[in-house]
């Protein structure tokens, strides 16, 4: 059953991390989001997409956004997650692991089991059954540009009848680009009109953290949203999969290889481009909740320059982790779910969740 959102609240953004397997971490934050609404409201059977106006998510944040965004309550996710974990990450045969390590066959069927119209389709992007706007980031490897495309009729590349209209796209695809980790996965090709773009996944854009996208996706003009910013007018909600600090390899520095190097860059550099555009939100809304950045800015939380023109209320979600935990061992999705249990149980309040 589709609920009607409260009238005279805030337009709500939801956001969602990329990090594998860690998206349980999200996930066990999201049981106490979605407890606080149906609190709020007095009905057990409440969703996330009866409360979010927007949902965004990047790699497994855009499993989890898409499942949201279909309706789905949290603990469903949280089942489909431990019955498929092991399928998402069946290890490729031995001679194919120079290409990636894992299949991608298993997890474009569970998308396609998951995702199904009434009368047994495969939706696409503009399907219906999306409750929400939903915002999926991908890499486009052909073109060389991150992909953050929404199911906004209005959008540009959206129009009905254009040669490549992105609503087209069969939304099982949009999710296996969006999950394509390089190493991980292989790239996943999508025909746009005439031409096939091969799609990798949106962790290696700006956006692994997708809050700063999708609150510009929401305001600016160009995007064809056009929300009214202000902090009493649009609240954003960004859930993260575990902050850590990604360290170089613990030997003598003239034994360090290329190996330590390839191992140590890319996570470390989209942790600190996903921190920045963390830092970014917290400057542009006004931040009610969030862990502290560092010990010069601490959490950013006080009062700003931009004191006058605040662009949203904003709460960042994302406990830190005394170590760095993989990606990729479903051995873990328990002690995942429990991190980010704990941490709502003992970090977080209802004033928080906006």
């Amino acid at each position: 059953m589709m609920r009607s959102k409260p009238p005279h609240r805030p337009k709500r953004i939801l956001t969602l991390d990329g990090g594998g397997i860690r998206g349980v971490i999200s996930l066990g934050i999201l049981s106490f989001v979605e407890q606080v609404h149906r609190d709020r409201r007095g009905d057990p059977t409440l969703v996330l997409a009866d409360e979010y106006d927007l949902i965004a998510g990047t790699s497994t944040g855009a499993i989890i956004a898409a499942c949201l965004s279909w309706g789905m309550d949290v603990s469903s996710i949280l089942s489909m997650y431990r019955e498929h974990g092991p399928m998402m990450f069946r290890p490729n045969k031995p001679w194919q692991r120079f290409r990636a390590r894992y299949r991608a066959q298993e997890i474009a069927l569970m998308f396609r089991r998951i995702f199904l119209e009434d009368d047994g389709a495969l939706p696409t992007l503009g399907t219906a059954k999306l409750r929400t706007l939903l915002l999926v980031v991908m890499r486009n490897a052909t073109t060389g540009s991150a992909w953050p495309l929404t199911n906004n009729t209005q959008a540009t590349f959206n129009t009905v009848g254009i040669d490549g209209c992105n609503l087209d796209i069969p939304l099982w695809k949009i999710l296996r680009a969006s999950t394509a980790a390089p190493t991980f996965f292989p790239p996943e090709r999508i025909q746009l009109g005439s031409r096939t773009h091969t799609f990798i996944d949106g962790g290696i854009t700006p956006y692994n953290n997708p809050s700063l996208i999708a609150l510009l996706t929401a305001t600016l003009p160009e995007y064809r949203i056009s929300w009214n910013p202000g902090e009493d007018k649009i609240s954003l909600l960004s859930v993260g999969t575990g902050a850590s600090r990604i360290q170089l390899a613990t030997k003598p520095i003239d034994r360090l290889n290329l190996i330590d190097h390839l191992r140590y860059v890319p996570p470390a550099l989209i942790g600190s481009i996903g921190e920045e555009q963390d830092k970014i939100c917290r400057v542009l809304g006004r931040c009610i909740f969030g862990e502290s950045l560092d010990a010069e800015v601490g959490a950013l939380s006080g009062h700003g320059p931009l004191d006058d023109a605040r662009l949203c209320t904003y709460a960042r979600l994302n406990p830190k982790l005394e170590s760095t935990l993989p990606m990729d061992d479903v051995s873990l999705i328990n002690e995942f779910e429990h991190i980010g249990r704990m941490y709502a149980e003992h970090k977080l309040s209802p004033e928080v969740i906006v």
